[in-house]
């Protein structure tokens, strides 16, 4: 579903991505580990198509996202992929609801199809009593749960996720963890996050390990 091949990332004489190569099967979740400046940031912002690699492929369902016009990668993004990043970057002047909402808006779709589309995805994700409130009367773990919500509501090929749990309590954190599981098993959702959460990683399908800009270790975790 995903094919990551050879790709290379340089800032000045730094390679920070440095010939970095896997793939990732339908319904797989893997985690990317390793030390602060590894690269694993940049190699998701290459995958997601943020960043322009110096060299390499990602192909996501077969379509070669780097050989695309700038409007295309945005309308892929937009239509294929969903992020969760650590800060949940929620439009503060909106509510949960209308936050979910705007991926489907964007795309031109109407509003009553939208909201019943958000409602359920909400809902899947435990929001259906928070679904008018703004992100400020949230708590940090259900402000993250929006932004999961909003990277699933166009059902898309993958999520990329970068430090997810980064931002939240071992309470809350735990509880993201099993979301994801939840999510995998129910809609066969596709994830590859970046995490420094150990107990995060060993819960994934497939742990690679980032040192100095390559993939340097590969564990299988039995399935959950």
């Amino acid at each position: 579903m995903l094919e990551v091949s050879h790709l290379v990332k340089s800032y000045g004489a730094t390679k920070v991505v440095n010939d970095v190569s896997f793939d990732v099967k339908k319904g797989e979740i893997i985690s990317i580990v390793g030390p602060s400046g590894a690269g694993k940031s940049t190699l998701l912002h290459l995958i997601g198509a943020l960043d322009k690699p110096d060299a390499g492929k990602v192909l996501i369902d077969n379509t070669d996202l780097l050989s695309l016009s700038t409007s295309q990668q945005a309308y892929f993004r937009n239509t294929k992929m969903g992020f969760v990043f650590q800060f949940h970057h929620l439009l503060p002047e909106f509510s949960a609801l209308e936050n979910v909402c705007m991926p489907l808006w964007i795309k031109g779709e109407s509003k009553p199809k939208a909201i019943e589309q958000a409602t359920a995805i909400l809902t899947r994700v435990g929001l259906q009593h928070r679904l008018n409130n703004k992100p400020t009367e949230l708590s940090g773990g259900e402000q993250q749960r929006v932004a999961i919500a909003r990277a699933l509501i166009a059902n898309p090929a993958v999520v990329l996720a970068d430090e997810p749990t980064g931002n939240l309590d071992s309470a809350n954190a735990a509880t993201t963890h099993e979301l994801f599981l939840q999510l995998r098993k129910a809609l066969n959702q596709t994830f590859v996050m970046i995490t420094h959460n150990l107990q995060l990683a060993e819960m994934t399908d497939r742990i690679l390990t980032m040192r100095d800009g390559k993939i340097v270790d590969e564990k299988i975790n039995s399935r959950v």
